[in-house]
């Protein structure tokens, strides 16, 4: 395990595996390496030819968090890794990391190759769009000191679930890590609302994105984020589409590390 030092001064805690290319897994909401071992499953199968990072996002597990909040931060966090590995690098982004993830390479990172797998774009009437309130009352369920309701917010609006369901949730033993995170719910909610609301992708975000783009999803996974990889395939020329047989929202490493190793190979 290290650290390096963001440009604020936050600091972001990091699993690094391996030797080789170097691979930026980047986590989507909740997320981080105590509930998430993806990263570290994949940096294993990987680690004869990748540097394979597993992050914390800042707020998260053993990453340090600065006020105020601005997605550029994170951007810089993710810059703050790669330049580690000794860049450039090829960056996984997961669900709403993959927003961050090519956010990240029209800045100028030095990505070598972007992954995106199931981005939650919401961009035709497959499901319900975001409210179009959702960050602000995110925003202020946590100035309010009321996480649980943040996070149940985000279960229902962002993901889907169940109303009921959701309350069961809320019930387990698994909600306290829940709303230990909830207050950086809205740091995704910020990168992916407007993609969320049930319109076509906006053409200009990234069209500055010039490196190859891999848009994955699972065949077994919801119909509306099998839409958001698409979208993404198609919008960037850079871009091409890969559906995985068996897979949902939470991909299997052994499944994953193999696509990895073949899309860094490919000339």
């Amino acid at each position: 395990m290290g650290t390096v030092r963001s440009k604020d001064g936050t600091i972001i805690a990091f699993d690094a595996v391996g030797e080789g290319q170097p691979l930026v897994m980047v986590d989507g909401a909740t997320s981080h390496r105590a509930v998430n071992p993806l990263g570290a499953e994949v940096g294993e199968l990987l680690r004869d030819g990748f540097r394979t990072y597993a992050y914390d996002r800042r707020g998260r597990g053993q990453s340090t968090d600065t006020a105020p909040y601005a997605t550029e931060r994170e951007i810089e966090d993710l810059a703050a890794i790669i330049a580690d590995a000794g860049g450039p690098a090829i960056v996984c982004g997961f669900s709403s990391g993959a927003a961050l993830a090519l956010d990240a390479a029209v800045a100028g990172l030095p990505i070598s190759r972007l992954v995106v797998w199931e981005p939650p774009f919401i961009i035709d009437d497959t499901r319900p769009p975001l409210p179009p309130d959702y960050v602000e009352r995110l925003d202020e369920a946590i100035a309010q000191g009321r996480p649980g309701d943040a996070a149940a917010l985000f279960f229902t609006a962002a993901i889907g679930m169940p109303a009921e369901v959701v309350d069961g949730f809320r019930q387990s033993p698994f909600w306290a890590a829940v709303e230990e995170v909830a207050h950086t719910i809205a740091y995704d909610g910020r990168f992916v609302a407007s993609a969320m609301a049930g319109n076509p992708l906006d053409e200009d975000r990234w069209a500055a994105v010039d490196v190859p783009v891999l848009a994955m999803h699972g065949d077994g996974t919801d119909p509306w984020l099998m839409v958001g990889a698409r979208a993404v395939a198609e919008l960037l020329p850079t871009a091409t589409l890969q559906v995985v047989k068996g897979e949902q929202h939470g991909v299997a490493a052994d499944v994953l590390a193999p696509v990895l190793r073949r899309f860094a190979e490919t000339g």
